[in-house]
């Protein structure tokens, strides 16, 4: 296809014609005000740097040519840095078995006002709950106390217990009393769904039910009774010492505010009788709550060895709780049985003796 000159100067006159335009815009924007660069979103905790500026450099108050610069010749400058506490995971409240709400202010309050407003019973039905504000100055979680300032809370109420799954009843109560608290601190609370937290509490609960074991076994004297102050003089030797129940004795663990690894229990009337010698006991009670005692402890052993050394030393018989005798045998295949539960409550991070495990079988 020809092109004759007139369509030939008509296309370089419309080609010129764009060419000014796109220079006239250039020179416009140079001339211009500088316009901000679209930056990309900043990771928590960054800072953002002018472009072209190293920032040891403009901290040191050095010149782009690497001397020193006016601000930093004529005086020193510091830039405060305001360092917050790290948040740090809370000792009470843990997701495995507690369902978490949370509390948001718009400025930290005093210790002072939330335990004022704190609910009189920390209970929802048979389920505990704890209240905790974070510190601000320390980055804890912890019960609120006076003196202290709390930027934010959170509760968590156990989903289940020895006592069974929370229901929808006793999450109405948490909700209810945890309302109320916030409502007092003007806090913003955020409660999980009721049937998600009734439908994890009736899973947990169908898992410790399944993974429960409190060891028991009956000496029975063989043939004079025993009185309370015969009982107290052998156990001591043994290890026990007297409880806080009456009609308890106990072996108690090594670690400080830990349950006791094993306890001796008889009938509670002799333990308040005035006298300790003329009181009468026939039966004693050893038992062992598994899941309350670490594994390391050896508390299977500890239990067996008991059972074996009072009875001999008090004359007295080894029996279920059906008051038959207890063969050895019947040790070694709790103690196989055991094996395999120990492994089931770590697997579940729920390890026999931690604090979660304890929470959840009391």
């Amino acid at each position: 296809m020809t092109m004759n000159l007139t369509t030939l100067l008509a296309i370089l006159g419309g080609l010129v014609l764009v060419a000014v335009v796109a220079h006239g815009a250039w020179t416009a924007r140079k001339a211009g005000p500088r316009r901000a660069e679209q930056l990309e979103p900043l990771m928590d905790g960054q800072q953002r740097q002018e472009p072209g500026l190293n920032p040891a450099a403009e901290g040191a108050g050095l010149d782009a040519a690497g001397g020193l610069g006016d601000s930093a010749a004529g005086h020193d400058e510091t830039v405060p840095v305001i360092a917050r506490p790290m948040r740090k995971p809370s000792a009470r409240i843990d997701a495995l078995i507690d369902a978490i709400a949370t509390l948001t202010l718009d400025a930290p309050i005093s210790g002072e006002m939330a335990l004022s407003h704190l609910p009189g019973s920390r209970r929802a039905g048979t389920k505990p709950f704890h209240i905790e504000g974070l510190n601000a100055e320390t980055g804890e979680w912890e019960l609120p106390m006076a003196g202290q300032r709390y930027g934010e809370f959170q509760s968590g109420v156990q989903m289940a217990n020895r006592s069974g799954a929370m229901n929808e009843i006793e999450y109405s109560e948490f909700v209810q009393k945890l309302q109320a608290f916030a409502e007092g601190i003007g806090a913003f609370v955020q409660f999980p769904d009721m049937l998600d937290v009734v439908a994890r509490a009736r899973e947990l609960d169908h898992f410790a039910g399944d993974h429960d074991a409190q060891l028991a076994v009956v000496l029975r004297a063989r043939n004079a009774a025993w009185t309370l102050g015969y009982v107290q003089q052998m156990a001591v030797r043994h290890g026990f010492v007297p409880g806080a129940m009456p009609g308890r004795l106990v072996m108690a663990s090594a670690d400080e505010g830990a349950p006791p690894i094993l306890t001796l229990s008889f009938e509670a009337q002799a333990a308040l009788a005035e006298n300790p010698q003329q009181s009468s006991l026939r039966e004693l009670a050893l038992s062992l709550d598994v899941p309350q005692t670490p594994e390391s402890l050896e508390p299977f052993a500890s239990w067996q060895e008991a059972a074996r050394g009072l009875a001999r030393d008090i004359d007295a018989d080894v029996c279920d709780d059906r008051g038959q005798i207890l063969p050895l045998q019947a040790f070694a295949s709790i103690g196989q049985e055991l094996g395999t539960l120990y492994r089931a409550l770590a697997s579940r991070d729920l390890a026999a003796g931690s604090l979660a495990a304890r929470r959840l079988f009391s």
